[in-house]
């Protein structure tokens, strides 16, 4: 009798446990996730305001009861928003498809050929990691400007169409697809460029996918080498155009109109990872996971 009863009370006090485990972390997460959101629904909440009431809360206000669009359309009407948008569109298009098209044959060849040297020369693309981002920007600055290049975005574009990081990523990948599928298609007269886009490619599609995201969310927020290398607005991304309407635009105190600038910035790269936010960690997992 007195062992079902201990055995009953152990039970219970592990429900209890348990139970005060998940109540702190689910604590915990709502807090943390309350602090990520936070600034986002001010940026949000701002951008409705209008300026007037804005500058008039001595307190800051959580909620508005009056919200407008107006500081959207200044936006659009007193900058160039539009274009400095359109900008970034092209160098995030055109970055991310020369990368793909430079880092997946890449990835294959490091993953599945079969040359003198592969070990060192992939050794030694590890260790262009290990090099300060300063220095690199400062070659690619020299390079970029003896070329002449400039104020263009062909001088945007190249210094971003290579990424080690990736290349890595993608060949831990391709090496997980077993050695004997590709040496059954050799044997099939499969070319290797035919394995790759047949075979290789749509096994590793969530960690290409993956690659893609993390690309295009990378060019839409590069700031520091769009602003060493161009000084014409008419190449502004939304990086460095967001700091000339600041400087030069609404303002600095015109805070709303600079928050719906944000925002509209913001929107697509937020809608981006709600979509493929499944794909990215699974591509993550995937791409660090062998066997």
């Amino acid at each position: 009798m007195n062992k079902n009863i201990d055995f009953k009370r152990i039970e219970r006090s592990a429900a209890i446990r348990k139970n005060v485990l998940k109540t702190v972390t689910y604590t915990m997460l709502a807090v943390w996730g309350i602090m990520v959101l936070l600034p986002f629904y001010w940026m949000l909440l701002s951008s409705v305001k209008s300026y007037a009431a804005y500058n008039s809360e001595y307190v800051p206000q959580f909620f508005t009861l009056s919200p407008t669009f107006e500081n959207y359309v200044k936006a659009f009407t007193e900058v160039p928003l539009a274009r400095y948008f359109l900008n970034t569109v092209i160098f995030t298009l055109a970055t991310t498809a020369i990368m793909l098209v430079v880092i997946v044959p890449a990835a294959f060849a490091f993953a599945r050929l079969n040359f003198k040297g592969k070990n060192l020369v992939f050794t030694l693309f590890l260790a262009l990691m290990m090099i300060p981002n300063e220095l690199v920007i400062i070659t690619n600055y020299t390079t970029i400007t003896n070329l002449e290049l400039r104020n263009s975005f062909t001088g945007l574009i190249l210094p971003s169409v290579m990424s080690v990081f990736y290349i890595y990523l993608l060949k831990e990948n391709f090496a997980q697809i077993p050695d004997e599928l590709y040496y059954a298609a050799k044997v099939d007269g499969t070319g290797d460029l035919k394995y790759l886009f047949k075979v290789m490619i749509p096994i590793c599609k969530p960690t290409i996918v993956t690659v893609t995201i993390l690309k295009v969310i990378e060019c839409w927020n590069s700031y520091v080498w769009p602003r060493l290398i161009t000084y014409d607005k008419n190449y502004y991304l939304v990086s460095n155009g967001i700091q000339e309407i600041r400087e030069n635009g609404f303002g600095r105190e015109d805070i709303p109109a600079m928050m719906a600038a944000v925002v509209v910035i913001s929107i697509p790269l937020i809608i981006l990872f709600l979509i493929f936010r499944k794909k990215i960690m699974a591509g993550v997992a995937r791409g660090g996971t062998k066997g």
